[in-house]
């Protein structure tokens, strides 16, 4: 391979529209890249596409070592064609077209040969190909939220392209192994926090009844007029306000309930313990509240009753029931089913009827309650209920 020096970057058009300072520091960028092998064509790509400032982080990332197509990776693995291609797509980074293409590292065919040995321990394909889902989504957000962070912090008006991809690479090269070893030590706490809240009884094991449907109280909670609001603000801010929120749960669940996920403008919170819950969505709905005139007002809805735990996710009448009884909420308020009140009690806590209603979806009609702590003073934010 040629490298940088013997290559006319101006007359492959890679210089132009450039003058002074920011042309040096192109060509001085796209002569160390071409000493590294990268291709002209390679390079001319990341010019057209506005990739040229990123590509040195990209191999960075990707480390150096020898490379693999998706078939050798399959082959040397023992994992197979069909079953590479799935779990790559899974995690959502499938391969290309051209399966001949040598674009994996030595990370993925690593990746491949581990999974290759979770499967001949007995796990179920299917089920582990689940499990690969939730874990690419999850790390897919993880990885843009530091994407997002390091660029909003190290780029500035003025820039070159050979600083800042300098800088870049030096971050990522210093944040990287901090960022994997601040990430395992996530997942092994998060595991570690619902293996103490299991139960596992002998009636369990004898009946072989494991892993399947279990009583939970689930929670949505959401900010009233969000969508309203889209329209009224710009986006930054709005992504601003949908920052606070999830800063606001994050602040005030604690187990035994769990902050199962974020869906925009509302939260899902889920927990063994009825009374639990419904404190937090007290606690968050009046959070809220006290943020003033500038956030907007929260409501929740609660529902109890057997739920089905599926790849980090929970499903069944009980989930929809709450998100049902959070549409018809008033805002400010705390809405539950007669379950969540008979699971919850009244220590503390005090109910009004709310009536009877018929929720979409959901076949019977439900008794509903407005739920608040006592001595607390009832009051109607904004609209009734619909």
């Amino acid at each position: 391979m040629a490298g940088g020096a013997d290559i006319d970057f101006a007359a492959a058009g890679l210089l132009d529209d450039l003058e002074g300072e920011a042309r040096e520091a192109r060509l001085g960028l796209l002569e160390r890249l071409s000493a590294e092998g990268v291709s002209l064509e390679e390079l001319r790509d990341a010019v057209a596409s506005g990739h040229l400032t990123v590509l040195p982080v990209e191999r960075a990332i990707a480390g150096d070592g020898p490379r693999f197509s998706a078939r050798e990776i399959a082959e040397r693995s023992g994992l197979g064609l069909e079953l590479a291609l799935a779990f790559r797509a899974a995690l959502g980074i499938p391969y290309g077209d051209d399966l001949d293409d040598r674009v994996g590292t030595q990370a993925d065919l690593d990746a491949a040969t581990r999974i290759k040995a979770i499967l001949d321990a007995g796990f179920p394909a299917e089920e582990m190909l689940r499990n690969a889902r939730v874990m690419g989504m999850a790390t897919a957000r993880v990885a843009e939220s530091n994407r997002d962070l390091v660029v909003r912090n190290l780029t500035s008006p003025g820039d070159n392209e050979r600083e800042l991809a300098d800088r870049l690479v030096g971050t990522v090269e210093f944040l990287l192994p901090l960022g994997t070893e601040f990430l395992s030590y996530a997942f092994q706490a998060n595991l570690l926090e619902l293996v103490k809240r299991d139960v596992i009884g002998a009636a369990d094991l004898a009946s072989g009844d494991i892993g399947g449907v279990v009583e939970r109280t689930v929670c949505f909670a959401d900010l009233v007029e969000f969508t309203s609001l889209g329209e009224e603000i710009a986006p930054e801010e709005l992504g601003a306000v949908v920052g606070h929120f999830e800063e606001l749960a994050t602040g005030v669940v604690v187990p035994p309930v769990r902050l199962v996920k974020t869906i925009g403008d509302a939260v899902m919170l889920v927990s063994p313990e009825a009374e639990s819950l419904v404190e937090q969505a007290l606690d968050l709905v009046a959070t809220a509240a006290a943020e003033g005139d500038q956030f907007p007002v929260m409501r929740a809805g609660i529902a109890t009753g057997p739920t089905l735990p599926q790849a980090g996710d929970y499903y069944g009448r009980s989930v929809n029931l709450a998100s049902r009884v959070t549409g018809i909420a008033r805002p400010g308020s705390v809405l539950v089913d007669a379950a969540t009140r008979d699971a919850a009690g009244e220590s503390g806590l005090t109910y009004s009827f709310a009536g009877e209603r018929r929720l979409k979806g959901i076949d019977s009609r439900q008794k509903l309650f407005r739920v608040r702590r006592e001595g607390e003073r009832r009051e109607v934010l904004g609209r009734a209920d619909e």
